[in-house]
C-alpha cells in the first residue's frame, strides 16, 4: 500500500503532463519502464529455474519412495541427484554473478552521489565566499612563503610556482585533487586513468583533467628539483659546520679514546673478577650436583633393593599358595574318588536288590 502510494505521488510530480519538465522527466520515464520490462524478465527467468529444479527433486522424491536394490536403479538415482545438485549450483552461481555486478554498480552510484552532494554544498555555500577563502590562502602563501635570497634558486623557483598556480593542488579543492591522485596512481601515470577519472571528478571535463596532469607534472619536476636543491644546501652547511669543528672534534676525540681506554681497562678487570667468581660458582655448583646425585644413586639403590626383597617374598608367598592349592585341589579329589566308589557301589546294590526282587516276581508269574 506504502509503494503503491510513493508511486501515485512520484507519478503526479514528475510524469504530469501539464509539469514544465515534462520533457525532461520523459527520460526518467522510459528508463523506468526499461527496467521494470527488465525486472519482470528476469523474474521470469528466475521462477523457471527454480520450476525446473523444483520438477527435478520432485521426481527424485517419486524415485524414493519405490526402492529397487539393483546397481541400476543405483546408478539411476545417482544421475538424477548430480543433475538436480548441478542445476542448483548453477543457479546460485549465476546469482552470486548478478549480485556482484549489482554491487559493484551500486558502489558507482553511491561514489557519484556523494560527488555530487559534495558539489551541491559547494554550491550552496556561494561563489563569493570560495573566492574569498582562495584569496586568503594565495596572500598567506606569499607571506609565509615569501622567497628569500638565502634560500638556493629552485627553492624560490617552486614557491613562485605554488604562487602563481594556485598551491599545491593547483586550484583544484582537496577533494577532487585526493580522487584525481588516486586514480593516477592507480593507473601508474598513464593516459588510460583518464576515463575512470571523469567517473569520480564530476563537473570536471576531459580538458581539464589533462590540464591538471601537466600541471601536477610540472610541480613533481620542481618539487624534485627543490629536494635535490635542499639536500645539496644541507651538505654544503654539514661540510662547513664540519670544517669548523675539526679541531674541536679530534680533540674530543682524542680525549673519548682516552676515556675509552680507562674504561676497557676496568672493564677488562670487572670482567676477570667475574669470571673468576663463577668458576669459582660453578665449581660449588658441580660438587653440590654431585653429591646430590650420589644421594640420588644411593636412594635408588636401596629403593631397588626393597623392591627385590619385596618380590622375592612375594614369590615365596605364592609358592607357598600354589603349594597349599595343590594340596587341597589333590585331597578333594581323593575325597570325590571315594564318594564316587560308594555311590558306585550303593548304586549296584541297589541294581542286584531291584533284579532279585523282579527275578522273585517273575517267578511267582
Amino acid at each position: 500500500s506504502r509503494l503503491a502510494n510513493i508511486e501515485k505521488d512520484k507519478n503526479g510530480h514528475l510524469y504530469n503532463r501539464k509539469s514544465d519538465f515534462r520533457v525532461e522527466y520523459s527520460i526518467l520515464e522510459e528508463l523506468e519502464h526499461s527496467m521494470t520490462v527488465s525486472r519482470k524478465t528476469e523474474k521470469a527467468k528466475i521462477l523457471q529455474q527454480l520450476s525446473k529444479i523444483q520438477n527435478n527433486v520432485k521426481r527424485l522424491q517419486q524415485q524414493l519412495k519405490d526402492v529397487k536394490p539393483t546397481p541400476e536403479f543405483v546408478d539411476k538415482l545417482k544421475e538424477m541427484m548430480e543433475e538436480v545438485e548441478n542445476a542448483i549450483n548453477a543457479f546460485k552461481e549465476e546469482q552470486r554473478q548478478i549480485y556482484e555486478q549489482l554491487l559493484k554498480e551500486e558502489k558507482t552510484v553511491i561514489n557519484e552521489l556523494s560527488v555530487f552532494e559534495r558539489k551541491v554544498e559547494q554550491w550552496a555555500l556561494g561563489s563569493s565566499t570560495t573566492e574569498k577563502v582562495l584569496k586568503l590562502s594565495s596572500a598567506r602563501v606569499s607571506v609565509d612563503k615569501t622567497p628569500g635570497n638565502h634560500l638556493p634558486a629552485e627553492v624560490v623557483e617552486f614557491e613562485r610556482f605554488l604562487q602563481r598556480t594556485g598551491g599545491r593542488q593547483g586550484g583544484w579543492d582537496d577533494y577532487d585533487h585526493q580522487n584525481f591522485l588516486k586514480v593516477r596512481t592507480k593507473h601508474k601515470g598513464r593516459l588510460s586513468y583518464v576515463d575512470e577519472a571523469l567517473e569520480y571528478l564530476c563537473g570536471r571535463t576531459k580538458e581539464d583533467i589533462e590540464q591538471h596532469d601537466k600541471w601536477y607534472q610540472e610541480f613533481l619536476i620542481l618539487h624534485e628539483r627543490k629536494k635535490e636543491s635542499i639536500k645539496k644546501w644541507k651538505e654544503k652547511q654539514r661540510q662547513e659546520k664540519e670544517g669548523n669543528l675539526k679541531e674541536k672534534a679530534e680533540k674530543m676525540l682524542k680525549e673519548a679514546w682516552l676515556q675509552r681506554e680507562e674504561a676497557q681497562k676496568q672493564k677488562a678487570a670487572e670482567e676477570r673478577k667475574r669470571q673468576q667468581a663463577a668458576i669459582e660458582a660453578w665449581k660449588k655448583q658441580k660438587a653440590t650436583a654431585f653429591a646430590m646425585e650420589q644421594a640420588s644413586q644411593l636412594k635408588l639403590e636401596e629403593e631397588k633393593e626393597k623392591k627385590q626383597q619385596k618380590e622375592r617374598q612375594r614369590q615365596c608367598h605364592m609358592k607357598l599358595l600354589l603349594e597349599r592349592y595343590t594340596l587341597q585341589k589333590k585331597e578333594k579329589e581323593e575325597l570325590e574318588k571315594l564318594e564316587k566308589e560308594k555311590r558306585e557301589e550303593a548304586e549296584k546294590e541297589e541294581r542286584k536288590r531291584i533284579a532279585a526282587e523282579e527275578i522273585t516276581k517273575f517267578q511267582e508269574r
